[in-house]
Order: structure tokens, then sequence, then C-alpha cells
């Protein structure tokens, strides 16, 4: 069900309490319009957003000026309008979005108050990413910095420091493929005394300068950039990136001209069919690139591909060290770290299947460990770490 169950329920005790429409008496001492916005937003912070609605409903119950639980409002409104699927929901909620956020720009009185709204604001944009959305986030930004210097710290209740609007909008620059403006915006966060954000920025910062990294030689389409800032990849956004980044089809045809001719994959897997990646995960599985292939399914009884599935860290080094094989046409290279006594990572056996290639790929520099040696195997790769990886290989073999 779209309205979850302890939505309504939230909703119905809003309306008891409300008194059909009346002033209401706080019923204990937390019962204010501050403390349920910050309630709100912690609950936001969790992943509850439906809790966090009812808590902003409740502030605006007691207060309905109260412009903080308002754009509280119009942020979980955005969420739903990015969650949902259905077109006419979507338009429903994001419409909800806009309309609470103008009414609590236009409630906004103090500086202090603006600054939340403004930061709440840019958020609310972030999650509908409709037309024009980060220009109308730059311009919250804008206005929010003009006034920082005279914001009190003291009463940005949940936001704490005037650093949280360069995060945001260094966390709306990232979404919008505005990567090196993103690195800007979060530096100024690191650049700061540390606060609440501060290690929020370093992480995003991580994930950006990879990206960074990666577009120092090459252009991203805009298919890549969109993959660049998940925070996990699935099947078919590798087979994607591997097509249209990595020109796997062209390559391959070029370096085995045998294999090339009249080469077709063998079937199409029913849930690959009208997949938006289709092309790409056909010509993936006509290469039968290793860590790609289907897999038998015992509910259908049939071969699927899963272009759903999580990428795991230990399945894109299969990915990889298949591609290098087919390219360089050393099949030796599947075998050469296989028979060691000790591994050279403490979470990877020298006994697994994946040894092999983990060791190739990071050998190679396609893929790196922690500092601590550490390879995370069963972790699932994040955009900004394919895309490193792709890059850096397309690097290695020295494509273009």
């Amino acid at each position: 069900m779209r309205r979850y169950a302890i939505f309504l329920a939230s909703l119905l005790l809003i309306l008891s309490l409300a008194g059909c429409g009346k002033k209401v008496t706080p019923q204990h001492i937390e019962d204010n319009p501050a403390h349920h916005y910050l309630m709100g937003m912690e609950l936001i912070d969790q992943g509850q957003p439906d809790k966090a609605f009812a808590r902003f409903e409740r502030a605006v119950v007691l207060d309905d000026e109260y412009a903080p639980a308002i754009a509280g409002k119009a942020l979980v409104y955005a969420m739903r309008a990015e969650a949902e699927s259905d077109d006419g929901y979507k338009s429903a909620d994001s419409e909800r979005a806009i309309d609470q956020l103008d009414k609590a720009v236009s409630e906004a009185g103090d500086k202090d108050t603006k600054f939340r709204v403004y930061v709440t604001g840019i958020r609310v944009y972030t999650h509908l990413a409709s037309r024009g959305w980060l220009s109308r986030a730059e311009d919250l930004h804008h206005d929010a910095k003009a006034m920082a210097e005279d914001v009190q710290e003291d009463n940005l209740i949940y936001y704490r420091n005037t650093e949280a609007v360069d995060y945001f909008m260094g966390v709306a620059f990232f979404k919008g493929g505005e990567f090196r403006k993103s690195e800007d915006a979060l530096g100024v966060v690191l650049a700061a005394a540390p606060g609440k954000w501060h290690e929020k920025a370093r992480e995003l910062s991580r994930r950006v300068q990879k990206i960074v990294l990666a577009m120092r030689n090459y252009t991203l389409t805009d298919v890549a950039k969109k993959i660049a800032v998940k925070e996990t990849v699935d099947r078919a956004d590798v087979a994607a990136l591997l097509v249209d980044e990595l020109h796997l089809d062209r390559l391959f045809a070029g370096r085995i001209p045998v294999l090339a001719n009249g080469m077709k994959a063998e079937f199409v897997p029913a849930d690959v069919v009208n997949h938006m990646f289709e092309p790409e995960i056909m010509t993936v599985l006509k290469w039968k690139v290793r860590g790609l292939e289907p897999a038998y399914d015992q509910k259908s009884q049939a071969f699927l591909f899963y272009p759903n599935k999580a990428m795991t860290r230990k399945e894109l080094a299969f990915v990889l060290e298949d591609v290098l094989i087919k390219l360089t046409g050393d099949e030796s290279m599947s075998s050469q770290h296989l028979g060691q006594s000790k591994s050279l990572y403490p979470d990877v056996s020298p006994t697994g299947a994946w040894y092999n290639a983990i060791v190739t790929v990071v050998n190679r520099n396609l893929m790196e460990t922690e500092l601590s040696g550490e390879f995370r195997p069963d972790a699932n790769m994040d955009g900004a770490d394919l895309i490193l990886s792709l890059m850096r290989l397309r690097n290695v073999m020295n494509i273009y």
C-alpha cells in the first residue's frame, strides 16, 4: 500500500488531538512545535518519513505558522514523490511539496528561521529533481549564504551549523552531475571547524573525488553520471557502462574477429525484455562476460539475468578480470594467483573462487583495498567506485 498503516494511525491521532480544527492545548512539556520538528527531522535521518510527517503535522496543529515544520512536510512530500512510480501520485506529491515549501518561505520571519527553511528547501528540490530544480536550489543556497553571518547557530534546531547549507548544496550538485561544484561546496564544510555535517561531507567528498578523478581524461555520458551517483549499482548498470563507456562490443570484435562473425546471445532472458538497458545486457551476454552470466531461477524454471541485483565487489572483480583476459588473449591470467597458502587480504581466502580475480584487479589498480588491507568482497559496489574502475580499465588497455 502506498500509504503505510503507521502513517494512517499517526494521522488519526493528530486529528483526534486537533479537536476537529480547534486550537490545541499542549499535552505535556515536550508537546511543542520545536520539539516535534526536531523529532521529525531526526526520523527522516532514520529513514522513517511517514512518522516524521506525523510529527510535523502535530507541530503545525500547535502552531500553524511554524515555518520549519511546514518545510518539513514539504520534504516528506518530496521524498514520497521521488519514491513513487505512479505518475499521478508523483505529480500530486510534487505539487504538495512545492506548495508547502512556498508556504514555509512566506511564514518564515527571522533570519534563523529563514535559514532553516532555505536549507530544507534545497533538500526538497534535490528529491524532486524536476525541470530546473538545480538552479532553484542554487538560489536558495545563495540566499542562505547571504544571511549566514547573521544567523545564531544556537537557534538552528536540528541543523546546528551554518555549514549545513553547503553540505546539502554539495549533495544537490552531486545528484545533478555537477561533480566539481559538489567538490567545492563540500570543501567549504571540510574547511570549517568540525561540526554536525563534517563527517557526512567527508564521506560524500571521497565519492565525488573518485568521479572527478575518473573524469580527468574522459567526459562521462548522462547515463554514466546517473549511475555514478548511485549508492548501490546493479548488474544492469555494469552492463550499460561496459558497453556505453568501454565500447565493449567494438573492442571485442576487433580482438576476437573469428568469434565476432555472426555472434549473438544464445537467448533473451525473460527479465531483460523491455529493460531500458536490454541492448547493453544482450551485448554482454553475447560475449559471455564472466560475472554477468544468467543464473537458473527455480521458481520460474528459467535462466534469468537479474538486472536489478546489486553488484558486489568480488563479482565486479570477476567481470574486470574477464574483460582483461578477452582483450589480451592471456588465458593464464585466470589462474596465475591460485595455489597460494596465504592470502594477500585478511578478508579473502586464498582458496576462494574470487581470489585470483581480486588479486588481478588490485595489482592492476582497477580496484582498491581499504587502508587495513581488506578488500570487502561482499560489499556492494557504489557508482563512484564503478566509474573509477572502468575509467582505469580504459587507461590500462589504452583504448583511445
